[in-house]
């Protein structure tokens, strides 16, 4: 394929490359390809409209694009908009173009040069999710991405060998694309699910089957894997490293997974600008008989250094809150394109990462929240995250999300949106009760309610833009007469 895309479709060093599809090996080949070209391999997550992949062509200036066959309309907007794309590949056969295996049989044996690449050459644009605004280009260079391989080999799965096996359980387009390309470096054995929509059952089966002893995902999906009646069917005693990242897991639900799957639970926090290197909660740290550190994201990953600053960019005491703020070689070398975007991101050096949070004495950091999360009730300062902890450990609530909304009287009021365990049917008015006491009474949501399910991003987690989207659809955001 490299051949391919030099030979036939002129394909160089620099040259972005856009990639619409869902996991499969073409996918992942094709991120070695562009790496061999000194090319930049620019993936979406399939998930996403024509329009906002169509965006994404055009801002990160792609050149060509490959793209399954189950996504037409998304060639037609990117064609649309982009009339500088030059070829488009059908992974599958589709009338947009040849198919990506047709090319690899036509090229076979065909080999080209290697190009020479610098530390600082970029190799992969990582879009932001763009859950606030429009998303952005992360560009991800060569030297970086080799020192984020050697790092989560020693900071996530430490003794990783070519006897490895892992399991995909999200898209290779973010994260977990970061977490094969470990799995590659060490030899590891790597198996994609065999559909489109997240089957727990036949994820448990093939853990059984490939004696999985890794594998990467976030909290929504790892509290899927271990509620799932199947996962007392199947043997997953070979199971090292459960990795998640993406957003917090409330402590409930480590404790059931803890249970579950035994002392196995690694947490990263970081986010795609720093390639999830910014701290790590090793499996000795998520003990559940121990809740001296609850709530904890970790310490520094190696490498790296993490300060709490305040607005000014000086580091605050201890048990201070502030904003999360990384530098080190994990740091991504700026949005593309976007100097308006860097200059907000960066101050002194340090990469600013929009989370709340504060560390204690010995370096372990605690997220309160996004800043943009956070809300301010009767002049108080109010952080979500910290609320949402104390619902959970409600017997009757399986997840919740507290936002900020607007109140005539203290200014913003939070606003709890909770989904029922099964088969219970909670009250408001019981949980506020209930509640009380537990908390200061201006952190207390003054209203809440109740869905059957909650809206998630792409990527699997609890979004609040969608929740208040969701919000305004229901006319549920303003009180009832």
């Amino acid at each position: 394929m490299a051949a391919a895309l030099y030979t036939e479709f002129g394909v160089v060093k620099g040259d972005r490359i856009l990639i619409q599809s869902q996991n499969c090996n073409q996918m992942f080949e094709s991120m070695f390809a562009c790496f061999q070209l000194g090319a930049v391999w620019v993936p979406t997550n399939f998930r996403q409209t024509p329009d906002e992949v169509a965006y994404l062509a055009k801002a990160s200036g792609a050149k060509g694009m490959i793209c399954g066959h189950l996504f037409p309309d998304h060639v037609a907007a990117c064609r649309k908009i982009n009339p500088d794309l030059a070829f488009v590949i059908a992974v599958g056969k589709a009338e947009f173009g040849e198919d990506y295996d047709d090319i690899v049989a036509r090229f076979d044996g065909k080999k080209v040069a290697v190009a020479a690449v610098e530390h600082d050459d970029p190799c992969w644009f990582f879009f932001t999710s763009g859950t606030t605004g429009r998303p952005k280009a992360a560009v991800l260079t060569h030297g970086q991405m080799a020192f984020v391989i050697t790092n989560h080999l020693c900071d996530l799965m430490p003794g990783t060998t070519e006897k490895d096996a892992s399991l995909v359980v999200a898209p290779l387009s973010h994260g977990a694309g970061i977490h094969q390309l470990t799995q590659v470096a060490r030899g590891a054995k790597t198996i994609l699910l065999p559909t489109e929509k997240f089957d727990v059952a036949e994820a448990w089966r093939l853990v059984e089957k490939w004696q999985v002893s890794n594998m990467f995902t976030v909290p929504t999906i790892l509290k899927m894997l271990t509620e799932h009646p199947s996962v007392n069917e199947r043997d997953h005693s070979s199971l090292r490293y459960v990795i998640y990242a993406g957003a917090p897991m409330y402590r409930t639900d480590q404790i059931h997974a803890l249970k579950t799957l035994g002392p196995v639970l690694v947490q990263y926090f970081g986010l795609g600008e720093v390639t999830g290197n910014i701290t790590v909660l090793p499996p000795a740290y998520h003990d559940a008989g121990n809740d001296t550190r609850l709530g904890t994201c970790g310490f520094a990953r190696t490498g790296m250094q993490v300060a709490i600053q305040d607005d000014t960019g000086k580091e605050v005491a201890p048990g201070a809150t502030g904003e999360i703020c990384v530098i080190g070689p994990a740091v991504f070398a700026g949005y593309y394109d976007n100097p308006e975007a860097n200059a907000k991101a960066f101050r002194d050096g340090w990469f600013r990462t929009g989370d709340l949070g504060h560390m204690d004495e010995a370096g372990f950091v605690y997220i309160t929240g996004r800043a943009s999360d956070m809300y301010i009730s009767g002049g108080s300062n109010v952080y979500p995250r910290e609320i949402e902890e104390k619902i959970l450990t409600h017997p009757d609530i399986s997840e919740v999300a507290v936002l900020g909304i607007p109140d005539p009287v203290w200014g913003e009021v939070g606003l709890a949106v909770c989904v029922a365990r099964v088969g219970s049917t909670p009250d408001g008015d019981a949980i506020m009760a209930w509640l009380n006491g537990k908390m200061a009474r201006y952190k207390l949501p003054k209203r809440f309610v109740f869905w059957p399910e909650m809206p998630k991003s792409a990527y699997g987690k609890i979004a609040k833009k969608l929740i208040k989207e969701e919000l305004i659809r229901r006319n549920e955001l303003d009180p009832p007469a």
